[in-house]
């Protein structure tokens, strides 16, 4: 066990503060399209065909920027400088969505926006391995990729953007973007360390459950997807994506359009999705550091599975808040899938890989395709069919979950411990 270290313990909560916001802003600037689609519907015109277009180029190359970055960051074993730039170019991508005089236009800067937020997640979450305690993991790598994106994406943003669109219009709120992200680059810059202290520690302390490096230290991505639970936690990043990505996408929409709420009223539920989001996005890899990141990730999508289907049965705005800060747990849950099985399963100079590889496919099939597909059915049907896909998304990922090996330390060493004891009696 690594022994406890004042100065490491203090820049590990440095660092998550750092990551935290920096990966909140990323999703600051993805969520801003979809609380800004009634304002920019009203001047250039969008199609839910096209909306779920824009949502999936984003998706589509940030999962390319996503797997070339972590294969590079491996490569080089450096992640400090590819975050710096991802920073910088996210922000100044969003704010360039301003611009766009068409759809054409707008489809471009998302495209180019994607490609910079790739590289945001492996590059944080590959540091934040690295910095932490194993008995921190779960809770920190929680705050940073589930808490932080929902309280400046789901809290922060649907407040933020729509107050600022009503007052300055939507093409002033996409320039506003850009200043956050140059901040946050600045301070990761001064204040981010490319080794930091506990990582020889931890290094000797690896997770219970994580695989050695071969012998020669590099790791192939062939080796990567040789691993069972990395092939499960890219098939569940695919469905589980299409639920996110679908729900953020259209429930602006459906609550606007198909019940008639207000956009101030559409605003408070959708700022529910937020506090949920904050919630569970630490609460979830919390609690599966102690039950164990299997029956977690089953238990809390389960609840998930009803969050768009709340959104299509209660009208009440009202209990429908209340409703999504209860069911709204998968973004708790994509921590585990997306980081912290795999960092506790692949040796740390194959991390960033199997992240980015993980992330990048789930965008691809989950981000780019599923919004796409629940575009079409909508424009075919009904919006309320785009809600219907991301509740089956979240069923099939219970499925393919009960498949996966454990990985939580704490849970592994008390099942080890207690074979051993059966073992001796």
């Amino acid at each position: 066990m690594a022994p406890p270290t004042p100065s490491a313990d203090r820049y590990e909560n440095r660092l998550l503060v750092l990551l935290f916001l920096a990966f909140g802003f990323v999703f600051f600037d993805r969520q801003a399209l979809a609380y800004l689609a009634s304002y920019i519907d009203g001047d250039i015109g969008l199609t839910n065909s096209q909306l779920g277009m824009l949502s999936g180029i984003l998706a589509l190359t940030w999962a390319l920027a996503g797997m070339f970055a972590g294969r590079l960051s491996d490569r080089l074993g450096r992640r400090k400088p590819i975050l710096i730039a991802a920073v910088l170019l996210f922000s100044l991508f969003s704010s360039a969505s301003a611009l766009a005089t068409g759809f054409l236009g707008l489809l471009a800067a998302r495209a180019l926006m994607g490609a910079a937020e790739g590289a945001v997640l492996p590059m944080a979450q590959s540091l934040m391995v690295e910095a932490s305690r194993p008995a921190r993991r779960g809770l920190n790598m929680g705050l940073l990729q589930g808490s932080s994106a929902g309280l400046l994406g789901g809290i922060a943003a649907p407040i933020a953007v729509v107050w600022l669109a009503e007052s300055v219009g939507w093409r002033t709120t996409f320039f506003v973007t850009i200043i956050p992200g140059i901040v946050v680059a600045a301070l990761i810059a001064k204040y981010v360390r490319e080794h930091p202290p506990r990582r020889a520690a931890l290094a000797q302390d690896a997770a219970p459950a994580a695989e050695t490096a071969p012998a020669g230290g590099g790791v192939t991505i062939r080796q990567v997807l040789a691993n069972r639970n990395v092939v499960i936690c890219m098939l569940i990043a695919c469905c589980y994506l299409t639920w996110f990505v679908t729900i953020i996408t259209f429930t602006p929409t459906y609550l606007t359009d198909e019940k008639g709420f207000a956009p101030g009223t559409m605003s408070g539920v959708m700022t529910c999705l937020g506090v949920a989001w904050v919630l569970w996005g630490f609460a979830t890899p919390g609690i599966s550091d102690r039950i164990g990141r299997k029956p977690a990730l089953i238990g809390f999508t389960v609840l998930a599975a009803c969050c768009p289907l709340a959104v299509v049965y209660v009208g009440n705005p009202v209990l429908l808040g209340v409703l999504m800060v209860l069911t709204y747990t998968g973004l708790g849950c994509f921590t585990l899938f997306m980081a912290t099985i795999p960092a506790e399963t692949v040796p740390r100079t194959a991390l960033a890989t199997a992240l980015g590889v993980i992330m990048g496919v789930g965008e691809l099939a989950g981000g780019f395709l599923g919004p796409m597909v629940a575009g079409w059915a909508s424009d075919q049907w009904s919006l309320r069919a785009a809600m219907y896909i991301a509740a089956g998304g979240a069923v099939i990922v219970v499925l393919l979950a009960t498949g996966l090996r454990e990985t939580a330390p704490a849970v592994v060493r008390r099942r080890a411990a207690q074979g051993t004891a059966e073992a001796v009696a």
